[in-house]
């Protein structure tokens, strides 16, 4: 077998280390409270077993290239898919809450570490006129995956167990292991970079993007800067944070290559890329919280809804491929398309009723799965085309730790809208209801809207009393949240839309070798 049909099976490895690292994020996220129940820990040790990963996945994510690079492509990946395989295996055995944060921890850079490989050796070893067909293969980690993985927390928490939700990695990291000692190319190692580690840059990646992420995620639940901790944590990422971006600008082998932003195609494209991953909240985690909350679904009764999505990009993503081959092809004007079926989506998401099932959701998850196809693929042709192979690593990190930082900006934004927007809401029906009561005590109401005798208390008859009340204010404050959340991602997609004819210049597709000026 050649060197180039090599290079294609040790890329099949990282695909397959993408997504077995990507998916254990996902499933472990929608199927939380299983795992709290079968490793014994409550709700707020819950929530840091996914926020440690988070922050763990953003900081692996900043250091994978360069390590790729020092360490070689294939020795690091391999390594990689150890390090992800061992922590799987362990966490459901463990029940010492120690033990389990660090194995989560490992498991989080193991993931951190997988996506950006994927990038990498992508612009590596693809030929410009087949290049479009590796960054699909890339995209997946931002469309298939997450909507995947609902269909797979269903299937381990409701019909197999939950300790699958762990163990569906090993045959994944097993396939990835032999394909990438297989196919990846034997570099040198470069030991003499070691010299030249950027410390500051990465202390100032663990301090500040972690303090980041934990505030983000851990904000809600400790009340915000009412607590000493988010305040330490805010002021950490605000002096850390700018610091890096200088120490970046002027170290001699950075992390980050942040004077690739002063490309316009290369700024668009990471900030982008940051933006819809907010935005493909609207198809994989508000569907799926809604039919949860509202309707009482199980996963394997959601699966189906965002099923319909992952699907999709299997067929989309190569097809968009396809076309942007073709000099023709504006991929500005193909992202505005898209961006406008998602934006036509969350509006017709933002009619949901309490009466709206899985099937309501199928017209909106269609529009989802197309424009998803369509925004993705254009803004990662836009910003890579102009990369020369050398700045491949730099261009990875810059684009890659943004979007692990979206991720957790995606869970702090579904929060703020549910606490700020739910409590209106549940405020507004509680007063409501209480007008209603006052007018039926005193007479007033010309109409009775209900049959039956009204209960001591002043509320309707009905077999469940105080509880069902408060059952059924509670599903009408969610559906009106859920409602507004759908509105305010619609929003984001308008500001991307702007975005898209604003910044980016006319990309045409990959044919050459690129060559610096």
């Amino acid at each position: 077998m050649d060197t180039q049909k090599r290079s294609f099976v040790g890329l099949a490895g990282v695909i397959a280390l993408a997504m077995a690292t990507e998916l254990n994020q996902q499933v472990s996220g929608q199927g939380l409270p299983d795992i709290a129940g079968g490793l014994g820990f409550s709700h707020d040790p819950g929530t840091w077993f996914s926020s440690l990963y988070s922050s763990a996945q953003i900081v692996g994510m900043s250091v994978s290239p360069w390590l790729a690079v020092t360490f070689t492509l294939r020795r690091f990946s391999m390594l990689v898919s150890i390090i992800a395989l061992l922590s799987t295996i362990c966490i459901p055995l463990t029940d010492n809450l120690t033990m389990l944060y660090g194995l989560r921890i490992i498991q989080g850079l193991a993931g951190g570490f997988a996506i950006p490989l994927l990038m990498t050796t992508a612009l590596r070893v693809l030929a410009p006129p087949v290049r479009l067909y590796g960054l699909a293969a890339y995209s997946m980690t931002a469309t298939f995956f997450p909507n995947l993985s609902t269909s797979f927390a269903g299937l381990w928490t409701d019909l197999v167990g939950w300790r699958f939700i762990f163990w569906q990695a090993i045959p994944f990291c097993t396939l990835a292991f032999t394909l990438l000692w297989f196919g990846m190319p034997k570099d040198e190692p470069k030991y003499d970079r070691i010299r030249q580690f950027d410390w500051r840059g990465f202390l100032l990646i663990v301090v500040g993007f972690g303090s980041l992420s934990t505030m983000l995620q851990q904000g809600d639940r400790l009340d915000w800067f009412n607590n000493q901790a988010i305040c330490v944590m805010g002021l950490a990422s605000l002096v850390c944070l700018p610091l890096l971006v200088v120490n970046e600008w002027f170290h001699p082998l950075p992390l980050f290559g942040v004077h690739l932003l002063k490309r316009r195609n290369f700024a668009y494209g990471a900030i982008a890329l940051f933006l819809f991953v907010v935005i493909s909240i609207s198809s994989s985690s508000l569907p799926f919280g809604f039919l949860h909350t509202v309707a009482g679904y199980r996963p394997e009764q959601v699966y189906l809804t965002t099923l319909l999505v992952a699907s999709m990009q299997l067929i989309l993503l190569p097809v968009m491929a396809i076309i942007l081959n073709y000099p023709k092809v504006d991929s500005r004007v193909v992202s505005v398309i898209g961006l406008t079926c998602i934006l036509t989506a969350c509006i017709g998401d933002s009619f949901l009723t309490s009466a709206w099932n899985r099937e309501e959701f199928y017209l909106w998850q269609f529009f989802q799965g197309l424009g998803e196809a369509m925004v993705v693929m254009p803004l990662l042709m836009m910003a890579t085309n102009s990369l020369v192979p050398a700045e491949g690593p730099f261009a990875s990190a810059l684009v890659n730790t943004p979007r692990g930082v979206a991720e957790t900006v995606g869970v702090w934004l579904t929060q703020l809208v549910h606490r700020w927007r739910g409590g209106l809401h549940s405020d507004r029906l509680t007063d409501q209801i209480g007008r209603e009561r006052y007018r039926l005590y005193q007479g007033t109401n010309p109409v009775r809207q209900f049959q039956g005798p009204l209960r001591p208390d002043g509320y309707p008859g009905s077999p469940g009393g105080v509880s069902a009340f408060h059952a059924e204010l509670s599903s009408q404050t969610a559906v009106l949240t859920y409602a507004d959340t759908f509105m305010v991602i619609g929003g984001l997609v308008v500001v991307l839309i702007f975005l898209v004819l604003l910044l980016p210049q006319r990309t045409y597709p990959p044919r050459l070798i690129f060559v610096k000026d």
